[in-house]
């Protein structure tokens, strides 16, 4: 006969076993929900380049991962990347939407550029690709031959970007302050017109991702003159570092934003909201996605670097990238001075 003192305890025990079953259950990967069903992944620019190819890719091995789905790339381009994003974010979330854009957005929600309905610190974070590594370069007509020639340059440098608040667009902005150069941002060139105007003469130069510019590199339509990121790249042993440079402090800091920005590269977000278990389901399709080894060779083939990270791991990155010392807040809102 049970007593009232082993009745409680028994009752206890229930009670944990079911806690902890939700919490299991909770975890589990609702890999099952997928199967019929079609995954929304928005790329926040034109078809073609980098942000364009790696969904492409990542899309196509996910599918296979998530048994009987399909992957349907949406390219949804505008503002610097803003309207995908802002797709993205306000989805349901159901786990039927991901999306990718543009780094440089975290530039865009600390200085709070109009026209952002998201906030990057509570996306439901799938995972990244890439350390996506930022190179200055300039076209072969200009006479750019080294970073001195750009910061001793006393005309106008015309450097092309892809919007008002993109990555290309607020580095061109930062680095006229922190080298400094006699840079002018011009919006307006999505995809690779900004290569197309390079070519021309139309403009000089660009910053951008070195994954994404490669093409342009290696037919040697440029030279490359200065690399970002946490470390020199295989490629580019021979181009320098940002941090090698002789900067003012105020310099410094700045590089230093962008050289951390550059580490958390090809991001891909589910909105706010999604459950745990639908969550646990994309992110373990898109770690198994970006480690399976024909996903690496057909990546490998196109130049695409991977070097990817899941879940926590990202949302960590981005929110310290987010959270700006009150300095840095205050002297990118001084120079991102986006037009209303």
């Amino acid at each position: 006969m049970r007593t009232k003192r082993g009745s409680l305890c028994f009752a206890a025990m229930v009670i944990a076993c079911l806690a902890v079953a939700t919490t299991l259950n909770a975890a589990s990967p609702d890999v099952g929900f997928y199967k019929g069903k079609v995954l929304n992944y928005i790329v926040a620019t034109k078809p073609g380049g980098g942000y364009d190819a790696y969904a492409r890719l990542i899309g196509k091995y996910m599918q296979k991962y998530l048994p009987g789905s399909t992957v349907v790339i949406k390219n949804i381009p505008g503002a610097g990347h803003i309207i995908g994003a802002n797709e993205t974010y306000l989805a349901k979330p159901d786990g039927l939407t991901i999306g990718t854009f543009n780094t440089g957005l975290i530039y865009s929600q600390i200085i709070g550029q109009s026209g952002i309905r998201f906030d990057l610190t509570k996306y439901s974070w799938v995972g990244k690709g890439n350390s996506e590594l930022r190179v200055l370069l300039m076209g072969i007509k200009t006479p750019f031959m080294t970073v001195k020639d750009v910061l001793d340059f006393k005309g106008e440098i015309r450097m092309p970007s892809s919007g008002v608040g993109s990555q290309d667009y607020n580095e061109t902005m930062i680095l006229a302050v922190a080298l400094p150069a006699n840079f002018k941002a011009m919006p307006g060139y999505a995809g690779r017109e900004g290569e197309m105007a390079i070519m021309r003469g139309e403009v000089s130069g660009t910053i951008g991702s070195y994954t994404g510019l490669i093409g342009f590199i290696k037919a040697k339509e440029c030279r490359v003159l200065l690399q970002f990121g946490g470390h020199k790249h295989k490629d580019l042993p021979d181009v320098p570092h940002a941090s090698e440079l002789n900067l003012s402090p105020k310099g410094k800091s700045l590089v230093n934003l962008i050289n951390n920005i550059a580490q958390v590269g090809r991001l891909t977000a589910a909105p706010p909201g999604v459950s745990p278990a639908r969550l646990e389901a994309l992110r373990e399709a898109y770690g198994k996605a970006v480690r399976d080894p024909d996903l690496l060779k057909e990546a490998a083939k196109v130049s695409l670097d991977i070097d990817a990270a899941v879940g926590e791991d990202v949302a960590k990155l981005v929110r310290d990238a987010v959270n700006q010392p009150p300095d840095n807040l205050a002297l990118l809102k001084s120079i991102i001075k986006v037009e209303q």
